[in-house]
C-alpha cells in the first residue's frame, strides 16, 4: 500500500523503517551526502535536532533528549523513532496543538504528518545516496509531494530551505524530477574509491 493511503501513524512508521534500514546499513558516517556539507551523521543529527526543537517552542509535548547523532548516529535515531511512534500512537496526543507563525495552529499528529514524516523520507534518501544504498522511495508519495511542491514554488523558494533547482535529463522519473526540484543532484553518487570508515 502507497504511504498516501495510510493513516498518520501507519505513515510515520512505514517511513521510519526505510529511514532505519538505511542507518543501519550504513558503514560510513562520515560520507559526503547530496546535501552540501553534510556528511552522513548530519542527516541524523537534522532529524533528531529540529523535530524535538519545534514541539518544545511551539506545543506542550517535550521529547527526552537522545543521544549524540555526531557520536553514535544509530542509537541518536533509534531513540527518536521511539519516541515520535509513541506519541503517535498515544490517542491523547490528537488532543494537542502545535502552534506556530508560519504552520500553526495544526493538532500535534498533523504537525508531525506534514513536517516530519515527509523529511524522513526525503532524508532516507540522501541517506542511501551517501551510503550506496538503495533509494527507491514510495512513487505515489513523491510524486504527491512534488506536485505539492511545485504548485507552491515562489513559495519554497522564498523559504530559504532549500537549494537551487537542478537540471535533469529529459528522461528523468519523477524522484530524480522531486530531488532537483529541491536542490539536489539526482544521479549524485558516492566516491567509490572512498574506503568505508565507521
Amino acid at each position: 500500500m502507497s504511504m498516501t493511503r495510510m493513516s498518520i501513524p501507519e505513515r510515520y512508521r512505514t517511513a521510519a523503517a526505510g529511514f532505519t534500514q538505511r542507518v543501519e546499513g550504513t558503514r560510513d558516517w562520515d560520507a559526503p551526502t547530496p546535501v552540501a556539507q553534510w556528511r552522513a551523521r548530519d542527516v541524523v543529527d537534522h532529524l533528531v535536532t529540529w523535530l524535538p526543537g519545534l514541539l518544545r517552542t511551539a506545543s506542550t509535548v517535550r521529547l527526552s533528549p537522545v543521544a549524540s547523532a555526531q557520536d553514535d548516529p544509530v542509537q541518536a535515531w533509534r531513540e527518536l523513532d521511539a519516541q515520535v511512534a509513541a506519541l503517535l500512537g498515544d490517542p491523547a496526543t490528537a488532543e494537542l496543538v502545535l502552534r506556530n507563525q508560519y504552520v500553526g495552529p495544526m493538532p500535534v499528529p498533523v504537525a508531525v504528518d506534514q513536517l516530519f514524516t515527509p523529511d524522513v523520507v526525503f532524508h532516507t534518501w540522501d541517506l542511501a545516496r551517501a551510503t550506496g544504498q538503495d533509494d527507491t522511495l514510495d512513487e505515489q508519495f513523491i510524486a504527491r509531494a512534488y506536485a505539492g511542491m511545485v504548485q507552491n514554488a515562489e513559495m519554497i523558494r522564498g523559504s530559504g530551505q532549500f537549494g537551487e533547482q537542478q537540471p535533469v535529463p529529459d528522461d528523468a522519473t519523477t524522484q530524480e524530477r522531486f530531488f532537483a526540484f529541491i536542490g539536489r543532484d539526482p544521479r549524485f553518487r558516492p566516491d567509490p574509491g572512498r574506503p568505508a570508515r565507521p
